[in-house]
């Protein structure tokens, strides 16, 4: 009993455009064709088709597929184990890229949409410093404090405490031309406070390390931290500073 070719697309979800082409390319040709020149198909075909479609989900390219099809001494073995490598080579290279990806979104929130000036400090970040990185860390922090460097934000990040600092950054930055002492910086400040106090909490001498880390641009560049300019430390610094004063007094009060 034949299939016509509309019948075989309803049952595999092929198009008839794609089974014309793997007819032209000779990789899936009919069995038989009508007086008009339909296509026509068996059920043999139809089990030939679902494992062209398997093996093409797979990520073999039409011409292997054609070749392991019509080989009968096909190392078939060899074949998959050369496919897995080259699909976890993949896996990794579009990881790599979901992270430069993600990198990117979140330096435009830090720029306030300024493309070429995130890409810059993207740039800048991917400098290679592994080496020199590991044994400034050391130098600068106790083994305790290298345990608490996990719990920085990364701009690779995906997690919820990453993505608040870096909202929480953008939004600092985008209020710079207003008085560091307003009630909207004192806000972000706030919160700023709080999530250092949740992350980090009695651990204020890693804090001002970090600190002071961050506001030396060589330091912070060998670190790897993202590049943030002086002006928006020096206002953060100032922000923070109104900001411990007024709860001082308030405690004062009481």
């Amino acid at each position: 009993m034949y299939i016509h070719i509309h019948e075989l697309a309803r049952k595999t979800d092929i198009t008839v455009r794609t089974l014309r082409y793997y007819d032209s390319i000779g990789l899936f040709k009919p069995s038989s064709k009508t007086e008009g020149g339909h296509r026509l198909y068996t059920e043999e075909d139809l089990k030939k088709l679902q494992q062209i479609q398997f093996l093409k989900n797979m990520g073999y390219a039409l011409k292997n597929i054609q070749e392991m099809l019509s080989d009968p001494s096909w190392n078939w073995e060899q074949s998959l184990r050369k496919q897995l490598d080259y699909i976890v080579e993949e896996q990794q290279r579009l990881k790599s890229m979901e992270l430069s990806v993600r990198e990117m979104l979140h330096s435009l929130v830090l720029e306030q949409g300024d493309q070429h000036e995130a890409i810059e400090k993207l740039i800048q970040l991917s400098r290679p410093k592994a080496a020199k990185l590991k044994s400034l860390k050391e130098d600068l922090f106790s083994q305790d404090e290298l345990g608490l460097w996990e719990k920085l934000p990364r701009m690779q990040g995906n997690d919820p405490h990453s993505l608040e600092w870096i909202a929480l950054l953008g939004q600092l930055k985008s209020h710079m031309h207003e008085s560091p002492g307003c009630d909207k910086v004192q806000n972000i400040i706030r919160r700023m406070m709080e999530k250092q106090q949740e992350d980090f909490g009695g651990q204020d001498d890693f804090l001002n390390k970090l600190w002071d880390a961050r506001k030396s641009t060589e330091t912070s560049d060998e670190l790897g931290f993202y590049p943030l300019e002086p002006e928006l430390l020096d206002y953060m610094e100032a922000a923070y500073d109104i900001f411990i004063s007024n709860e001082s007094e308030q405690n004062d009060e009481y």
